[in-house]
């Protein structure tokens, strides 16, 4: 596939069922999990990590076929709150979740194409356009984190601009934070 045929728009609600989903795939995760309700939610709220409105989506012929969700770093602890607060309500407690972020950066939170359409270049106009986005918004960093076992991940990021800044772990993984500077 050409990677003209993918159109990359702004999420809007109605998207919110894929975005939640997007958010269980690159947790690798699948709709039977526990968790699987409360991305649902997160996803439809205004206001949360995994919301729509911090949403892009990848489109090939109207069909919606991936997602990409980023935010400013700055915001981690107000656009988390809300996960947190679901989490406790549904499990009564909440596991110690570590930040992949921080403020400097605009940060590539999840990103997962439907399995049918990987490898056809969705993921890769994802990344760009939020990347491309964020330096337009202002932002001089946009970061991500990738884990040490996806090397092929890591190479689509490098070939985009993305460079290993340290490493880290998140959720038990091991990880590495790469960043895209601003040109």
């Amino acid at each position: 596939m050409k990677t003209e045929n993918i159109k990359i728009r702004e999420a809007v609600a109605a998207d919110a069922p894929l975005v939640g989903k997007v958010v269980l795939m690159a947790l690798h995760y699948d709709e039977t999990h526990p968790f699987a309700p409360i991305f649902a939610r997160l996803a439809a709220r205004e206001v949360s990590q995994y919301s729509y409105r911090n949403a892009l989506v990848a489109e090939v012929d109207s069909v919606a076929v991936g997602a990409i969700i980023g935010y400013d770093g700055a915001r981690l602890y107000e656009l988390r709150k809300p996960l947190l607060e679901l989490m406790r309500e549904t499990f009564g407690g909440v596991r110690e979740i570590e930040d992949e972020t921080s403020a400097g950066e605009f940060y590539l939170d999840s990103l997962a194409v439907l399995p049918q359409w990987r490898g056809r270049g969705v993921g890769g106009a994802l990344v760009s356009a939020a990347r491309d986005r964020a330096f337009a918004a202002g932002h001089e960093r946009v970061g991500l984190i990738v884990d040490f076992a996806n090397p092929r991940a890591e190479a689509l990021y490098k070939s985009l601009g993305f460079e290993r800044v340290n490493a880290t772990t998140f959720l038990g993984h091991d990880m590495w934070h790469m960043q895209a500077k601003k040109p």
